[in-house]
């Protein structure tokens, strides 16, 4: 029988992944591709979170929508939320719909997000004020945000929450923790807009595609897909690169998205037993 391969061998086989994946290229058929349509790092960071939060299905599908949204914004989503009349402009929002993101939370995602930016100017600060420098990942700051918008106004429906996913009801959080990868990480998918969450904070979006790849390797133990899965998940990818975890997103998404058969030399009986090695903290 083979030998297990090392850390190393395994950190050189998903780096190459990484950059198979981390390309320009990857961009069109991506949620990201909507932000990357606008210059204004504020349209950036607005249309982003609604890109991130509506990613789930088709990817035509969802592309489709967030075009049809972006026009319903008069392609300035910075401007449309942060100015956003309740009565004035409550009509752009009727009838956009997204598989179970009704009309209904469309407004109140945007009328609360525009009490919240009038309040405290940025996206990012509705995030990093939640979080501070010495936390170990951005579940805080995820958790802030999500209360914050549930909670800005009184007559918020509960029917919002589902949209606003929270680390403490043991969600994954996949798509706001795929958002944050978006604005706070390097590199030539994402964005570096924001400055007041580091890289090494982040966690990985963890869905089906991820965790399979994940689990296979060796990476998760747990069946489910919640919050603590990603705290592990995060915790064995900052083994390999403690300054940039979440950048193994593109190897794990990649290889799965794309069918990218895996190496059988690191899965299997030859995936690393994690749980033999020491952790970072």
């Amino acid at each position: 029988m083979a030998a297990v391969p090392s850390v190393a061998e395994l950190k050189s086989y998903l780096d190459a992944l990484v950059d198979r994946y981390e390309q320009p290229a990857f961009i069109a058929d991506d949620p990201i591709a909507i932000p990357h349509g606008f210059d204004d790092p504020r349209d950036q960071a607005v249309i982003g979170l609604y890109a991130a939060l509506l990613a789930w299905g088709r990817r035509a599908t969802i592309m489709n929508k967030l075009e049809e949204l972006c026009e319903r914004m008069g392609y300035a989503p910075y401007a449309f939320v942060r100015d956003f009349d309740p009565e004035r402009d409550r009509a752009a929002l009727d009838g956009f719909v997204h598989r179970t993101f009704q009309p209904v939370d469309a407004f109140w995602l945007t009328h609360n997000l525009s009490l919240l930016l009038q309040a405290h100017g940025t996206i990012e600060h509705l995030f990093a004020r939640h979080l501070s420098s010495e936390a170990p990942d951005v579940g805080p700051a995820i958790q802030g945000f999500s209360h914050a918008v549930m909670h800005a106004h009184p007559q918020t429906p509960q029917r919002l929450r589902k949209h606003l996913a929270r680390p403490n009801a043991g969600s994954a959080c996949k798509r706001l923790a795929m958002y944050l990868r978006w604005m706070v990480r390097p590199g030539p998918v994402d964005f570096e807009l924001w400055t007041t969450i580091k890289p090494e904070q982040l966690v990985l979006p963890l869905d089906v595609h991820v965790g399979r790849q994940a689990r296979a390797l060796g990476f998760i133990e747990r069946r489910s897909n919640d919050w603590k899965a990603v705290q592990v998940l995060t915790e064995r990818c900052r083994l390999l690169d403690a300054s940039d975890p979440a950048r193994y997103d593109f190897a794990f998404f990649g290889a799965g998205a794309y069918e990218d058969a895996l190496d059988p030399e690191f899965t299997g009986v030859n995936a690393i037993d994690f749980t033999s090695l020491p952790t970072l903290r």
